[in-house]
């Protein structure tokens, strides 16, 4: 028996949902997100740039991920760098390809304000696919799919595919973008910017409006609306990186939500847990890097050598197990007795002490209690 998607039902485009199962969870991420505002706002412009830095970074590399697109994060991070006017030394040159992905995600947050039209749709659209292809097929670029094919979402071998999603004909896409993009602009909807944010992403997936990157220009729209939500010009916290963690369970929830009717709480449910994740492992960061500059200004009276500044950074940064004699001789490719040298002469001025943890080696951590 052929689905019912979506689209096809009566009601659409009017989404609703279950208000008692999302109120707790909205709550609870809207708490989270004050939090992460409140802790990003006293820590200055330079530490809000650099952590913005580093979320657009991975925001980029990550929905680029998702969709099954490796890109090189350091030319991320180049490109990113130049484009918010932050210092770009060492890095490599960003490609041409990388630097139309980047593009798309900068304007998006530094224009989070603006209008959306089908022009900026259409900009972003060009530089996700700068030579017109996709992969190896030629596909249409800068404007809304065309032709009387279904556009459908596949998997399984030929012969023995599975149909997750068939979205609307090719014909209906530019009245369902007009209705969206009144929707999308209209400030007077009466919806908690959060779950517009939800909404925006659904409907722009139904709609897959496009040949081909509809889900990174849906993850950019998301952002787009969760900068303005957050009331700051900055990206502190990265969805896609948390989508990226469970694509799995994100593509089964857009798939359980756009076969049948317009009731969508398990999308909303999905959506607002995902976004409550991706907000406690920013908070988390955040506060590691709190600690990271309070300890740096308690010790900036300690001389250390270049050796030492790294394995302290590297401790602060996350290091892979426990930090003994012999790995920070291997680290620093210095003898063990000059790794140990360096390793007491931190203890002795209070900046590593002796795990408490035991073990068969002795082992260091930093002495951030000080």
């Amino acid at each position: 028996m052929r689905p019912i998607y979506i689209w096809q039902h009566q009601e659409w485009p009017n989404l609703v949902w279950d208000e008692h199962k999302i109120t707790n969870l909205l709550a609870e991420v809207r708490n989270l997100q004050g939090q992460l505002v409140g802790m990003m706002r006293v820590l200055g412009f330079d530490v809000q740039n650099a952590t913005s830095l580093d979320v657009l970074t991975e925001d980029v590399v990550k929905s680029c991920e998702i969709e099954g697109v490796l890109l090189d994060s350091e030319r991320v991070r180049s490109s990113v760098a130049r484009r918010l006017g932050l210092p770009s030394e060492g890095l490599p040159e960003p490609d041409h390809y990388t630097e139309g992905v980047v593009q798309v995600m900068v304007d998006a947050v530094r224009n989070a304000d603006k209008e959306l039209t089908e022009d900026t749709l259409f900009d972003w659209h060009a530089a996700l696919f700068p030579t017109g292809r996709s992969g190896a097929y030629k596909i249409t670029v800068a404007n809304w799919r065309q032709g009387d094919e279904p556009m459908q979402v596949v998997s399984g071998a030929m012969g023995h595919e599975r149909v997750h999603y068939e979205a609307p004909p090719s014909a209906e896409v530019p009245g369902m973008m007009r209705d969206y993009l009144a929707w999308f602009n209209d400030e007077n909807t009466g919806l908690d910017p959060i779950l517009k944010a939800a909404i925006a992403h659904l409907w722009f997936v139904a709609i897959h409006p496009f040949d081909d990157g509809n889900g990174r220009l849906a993850r950019t729209l998301t952002d787009m609306l969760m900068t303005r939500a957050d009331g700051m010009p900055h990206r502190f916290y990265s969805m896609s990186a948390a989508i990226c963690r469970i694509r799995k369970k994100y593509y089964a929830a857009l798939e359980a939500t756009t076969v049948g009717n317009t009731e969508v709480t398990t999308w909303m449910e999905w959506f607002l847990t995902t976004l409550r994740m991706a907000l406690e492992d920013a908070i988390e960061a955040t506060s590691r890097s709190i600690r990271k500059t309070q300890f740096w200004q308690a010790h900036r009276g300690v001389a250390m050598n270049e050796r030492q500044v790294k394995m302290v950074n590297l401790l602060w940064d996350g290091f892979d197990g426990n930090l003994t004699n012999a790995k920070w001789a291997k680290i620093t490719k210095t003898s063990p007795s000059t790794a140990l040298r360096d390793i007491q002469e931190l203890v002795a001025q209070g900046v590593l002490r002796v795990s408490d943890s035991g073990g068969r080696s002795t082992h260091y951590v930093l002495n951030d209690k000080s």
